[in-house]
């Protein structure tokens, strides 16, 4: 069975991704940054309402992955809240200046959320040398790498997808992720030999406000949609699931 993860920006969004059949969510905040740790009540509240495994993300900030003494501090107050909490898994990275993995700092981060399954997100989609990074992430006793092969989509960087398959031989799980839907998923399994992928397979809902400001960005950014909501639909995790099992 290739487990589907269902990447998911509320509580609302996980409930859905069960309906459509995920087998794990990942919860995180801020798509827009890439993703950042979502407060304490949204995991809370996911955790109680999903049957499924819960993997939170744990990352301060958006921008980069080099982070200081306090912010390591505010990921490990964050890994001790979801370990006293329930949640299976933490998601999270630390990189060097120089595009290496920090592997002290990853490992003390993988050490703080022990016996919590931990993988490693996208910043491995930044380092200098993915087969380097391979195994530095290894060697930090994370059980995961959440990649795209360094290319924006999954299905672009297929090729390396399945180099660091091929690669790491068991030694820890490599999921896809970025772009995938029912339409690749099943050929990007077959192409790459993944057991995991990655998925956000959500739709834009428009607000209800009737009156609606075209003058003012909340985030600065006129590209940042402001009315509107993203939701997981269920009925693209379901398609996912069905045709990963050969349904579609």
């Amino acid at each position: 069975m290739i487990l589907v993860e269902a990447c998911v920006n509320s509580v609302a969004s996980a409930i859905e991704a069960v309906k459509g059949g995920a087998h794990r969510v990942e919860l995180c905040d801020n798509l827009f940054e890439g993703g950042t740790t979502p407060s304490a009540a949204t995991i809370l509240m996911t955790a109680q309402k999903i049957g499924v495994d819960l993997h939170v993300l744990i990352r301060p900030r958006g921008g980069d992955f080099l982070y200081s003494e306090l912010e390591m501090e505010v990921m490990k107050r964050d890994i001790q809240y979801c370990k006293r909490h329930g949640v299976k898994g933490v998601v999270l990275g630390v990189l060097e200046p120089n595009g290496q993995v920090d592997i002290k700092l990853t490992h003390e981060l993988v050490k703080e959320a022990f016996p919590m399954s931990v993988t490693f997100h996208r910043a491995f989609d930044m380092v200098a040398d993915p087969f380097q990074a391979l195994e530095e992430v290894i060697s930090t006793g994370c059980h995961r790498i959440l990649t795209s092969g360094l290319s924006n989509k999954a299905w672009d960087g297929r090729e390396m997808i399945a180099n660091l398959v091929r690669t790491a031989k068991g030694r820890i799980i490599i999921m896809a992720g970025s772009g995938i839907n029912y339409e690749n998923a099943k050929q990007l399994v077959r192409f790459t030999g993944v057991t995991e992928i990655h998925t956000s397979s959500r739709t834009s809902y428009p607000s209800k406000m009737k009156y609606q400001s075209k003058n003012v960005f909340m985030g600065g950014i006129p590209q940042i949609p402001e009315y509107e909501t993203l939701l997981t639909d269920a009925e693209k995790i379901k398609m996912i699931v069905q045709s990963l099992n050969g349904e579609l």
